[in-house]
C-alpha cells in the first residue's frame, strides 16, 4: 500500500475525537487536592521565612555572617511561585468562557 492511500484512508475515516468526562465525584477531589496542595504551599513558605528569620537572629548575636539574604531570597521567590501558580494556571487554561481555572479545565476533561 502506498503512503498516499494510507493518508487518503486516514483523512477520509476522520480522526476519532472520545468524549473526555471526568468520572462522577472526581471533580470535588481535584478541587479538594489543589486547594491542600496551595495550602502546604503557603505553610511552607510562611515557616521557610520564619526559620530564615530566626537563623539572621542567631547569627547576628554570635557575630556571624551568613548569607542570609539570598536565602531569604530563595525563600520569598518560592511564595511568589506558589502564590502565581493559580493565576497562571487560570490564564493558560482559560477557555473563553469566564471558568478559566486549573481544577475546571481538568474537570472540563481538556475542554
Amino acid at each position: 500500500m502506498k503512503m498516499s492511500m494510507v493518508y487518503y484512508y486516514l483523512a477520509e475515516a476522520g480522526v476519532p475525537q472520545p468524549e473526555r468526562e471526568v468520572p462522577g465525584g472526581l471533580g470535588g477531589k481535584i478541587n479538594q487536592m489543589l486547594g491542600m496542595a496551595a495550602w502546604v504551599g503557603t505553610a511552607a513558605g510562611v515557616l521557610g521565612i520564619v526559620i530564615t528569620g530566626a537563623m539572621m537572629g542567631i547569627s547576628l548575636k554570635r557575630g556571624e555572617s551568613s548569607e542570609h539574604m539570598s536565602r531569604l531570597g530563595m525563600v520569598l521567590a518560592g511564595c511568589c511561585l506558589i502564590a502565581a501558580a493559580g493565576p497562571f494556571a487560570s490564564w493558560l487554561f482559560d477557555s473563553g468562557d469566564g471558568g478559566g481555572d486549573a481544577a475546571g479545565f481538568l474537570i472540563r476533561g481538556g475542554n
